[in-house]
């Protein structure tokens, strides 16, 4: 089953990624329940296009404020996730998920509960590929599988979000998946938490690498689980540092949901 079987006669799988663009503002702005919930039935709000975000690759908020979004991959085991959620539940911080289709399948109790605490979850792709080694119709299958799994684990709609596995872009791959109803977000900095300490990483590491790269709009990835799946998540214990650095340099934590509301156009001078 895709998107198009679950909407009203008339109602484009482009349409309903721009109702969510709607319905997720009103999530970063504490609305929850009826896109978390989720239903076959789902009808798409009033339109607000994210054809803005389209054309380009996105590593940060477009701002001046002092403002960092914390997002977080889901391509192999969940073993941080419990810690992370405890973590931006106790300091009330939002972030986004990007999550694999094949993480969805194998963990669909973690993606449940990502969408529970009132996350984004975003598109990682099906199975984390080169995209660079893919066909066109194989890199559209990757986007659409991925979709379709996410939305069968947790019962929502995901964000027109899609993070390129291994941040692989190419402006024609970034038109592709532009095409299909994603805006392209990558990340100004990774942690590289999820290299794990047997690489020499440290929870001390991880967090440098944030503040290093701090500047407003700052887009941050990291990890739930680690490429090996042994030792600690480094990016979960991380975490608390992180963000407690990043709010006594004087920024807040944004909701990366936030790039779905246009920048109002400059004001014109009154004569």
């Amino acid at each position: 089953m895709d998107l198009e079987s679950l909407l009203p006669a008339g109602v484009t799988r482009r349409a309903a990624l721009s109702g969510l663009a709607a319905s997720a503002v009103l999530l970063s702005a504490g609305a929850m329940p009826a896109l978390a919930q989720g239903r076959a039935g789902w009808l798409p709000s009033p339109p607000a296009p994210v054809d803005h975000l389209f054309g380009r690759e996105i590593r940060r908020i477009p701002t001046s404020e002092q403002v960092v979004a914390l997002t977080f991959n889901a391509a192999w085991d969940g073993q941080g996730l419990d810690t992370v959620l405890t973590v931006l539940r106790q300091q009330k911080a939002p972030a986004t998920f990007f999550l694999t289709g094949h993480f969805a399948q194998r963990h669909p109790a973690a993606a449940r509960a990502i969408t529970a605490a009132g996350h984004g979850v975003a598109n990682h792709s099906h199975s984390h590929p080169p995209f660079g080694e893919l066909t066109r119709a194989e890199r559209a299958q990757e986007v659409e599988l991925a979709d379709r799994a996410i939305r069968t684990a947790t019962g929502t709609v995901v964000l027109p979000f899609f993070r390129f596995p291994y941040g692989d872009t190419t402006p024609a791959q970034i038109a592709e998946v532009n095409a299909l109803g994603y805006a392209d977000i990558e990340w100004t900095t990774d942690t590289t938490g999820y290299k794990g300490t047997a690489s020499g990483m440290t929870v001390q590491k991880a967090v440098k690498r944030a503040l290093d790269a701090l500047t407003p709009g700052e887009i941050v990835q990291m990890h739930i689980g680690s490429l090996d799946g042994q030792g600690p998540v480094i990016d979960a214990q991380a975490l608390p540092q992180l963000i407690d650095a990043v709010r006594s340099r004087g920024y807040r934590i944004a909701d990366l949901r936030t790039l779905l509301t246009p920048a109002p156009a400059p004001a014109l001078a009154t004569p």
